[in-house]
C-alpha cells in the first residue's frame, strides 16, 4: 500500500490482531483524504475568486498527455486567455521543459514515491504561477489511472486521456478515472489503422460509467479531431 495515500488494496485476514491493523489503516486513509479535501476546498475558493479554470489531466503513462498539452497550448496561444501549467512526475523535469518550450509558464512538481499530486502541492504551485483573472491552467497529473482519480486538487474539470495504444477495456478495468471525468480524450487516433483497438467498445465501457461523458477522438500529431477539444476548453470557466 502507498504509505502516503493509502491507495493500495487492504489485505484481510481472520487473525484478530491483523483486524486492528486494518482498522488503523482505514483511519489513516480517511484522515489523509479529509486533510487533502480541506486543502482542495481552499484551492477551489482561491481559483473561483480569480475566475481561473483548472483542468486536471489523468492517464496511464505514455497515453500522450504531454503531447496533447503541447499541441493544445500552441493552438490556444495568441488568444485572449492566459495559460499556465502544473507538471506532475515522480522524477525529472522532462515534461516541464517541453511545456516551457511552448512559451507557457510552468511549475514542476516531483512527487518522489507518491503516485499522484495532492492539493497541498498544487496549491503551492498555483501561488507560484500566480495566474491572472480568466486564466486556463492545466495540471498534468502523475501517469496513473488509479490514485489521481481519488484525490481532489481543487480543479474545475477532470479529463481522462485514453490512447488507442492501450487496451480498449481500460474504462472497465479502471472505472473511477472515467466515472468522475468531465471529458475523455481518445488520443493517437492516427495509429488506429495499425492497431487492434475497438473504439466503440472503449467508448461503450466509458459511457456505461458516465452516460453524458463528452469524448474527443483526436490526434495531437496530425490535428485530426482537435477542434472539438479546443471548443470544449473554451467554454470552461
Amino acid at each position: 500500500m502507498c504509505d502516503e495515500c493509502g491507495c493500495g488494496q487492504i489485505q484481510t485476514s481472520d487473525d484478530h490482531s491483523h483486524d486492528h491493523g486494518e482498522t488503523r489503516v482505514v483511519e489513516i486513509r480517511q484522515n489523509v483524504r479529509a486533510a487533502n479535501d480541506a486543502l482542495a476546498a481552499q484551492n477551489r475558493n482561491w481559483l473561483r475568486a480569480r475566475e481561473v479554470a483548472v483542468v486536471n489531466l489523468i492517464s496511464s503513462p505514455g497515453a500522450g498527455k504531454t503531447t496533447l498539452l503541447e499541441r493544445t497550448l500552441r493552438e490556444l496561444q495568441g488568444g485572449d486567455r492566459p495559460l499556465a501549467v502544473v507538471e506532475g512526475d515522480q522524477q525529472t523535469d522532462n515534461d516541464a521543459r517541453r511545456i516551457a518550450a511552448t512559451g507557457v509558464a510552468v511549475v514542476q512538481i516531483n512527487t518522489g514515491s507518491a503516485c499522484h499530486l495532492n492539493a497541498h502541492q498544487v496549491g503551492h504551485a498555483l501561488q507560484d504561477l500566480d495566474p491572472p483573472a480568466g486564466a486556463l491552467v492545466f495540471v498534468e497529473n502523475v501517469g496513473n489511472l488509479i490514485c489521481p482519480a481519488g484525490f481532489d486538487l481543487g480543479q474545475g474539470a477532470d479529463v481522462t486521456v485514453l490512447s488507442v495504444t492501450e487496451g480498449d477495456d481500460k474504462p472497465e478495468k479502471y472505472p473511477e478515472a472515467f466515472h468522475k471525468a468531465d471529458a475523455m480524450v481518445l488520443s493517437k487516433i492516427d495509429l488506429l489503422p495499425h492497431l487492434d483497438f475497438d473504439v466503440e467498445r472503449a467508448e461503450r465501457f466509458a459511457r456505461a460509467l458516465n452516460p453524458n461523458l463528452p469524448i474527443f477522438r483526436l490526434s495531437a500529431k496530425t490535428g485530426d479531431g482537435l477542434q472539438g477539444w479546443l471548443d470544449w476548453l473554451a467554454k470552461l470557466t
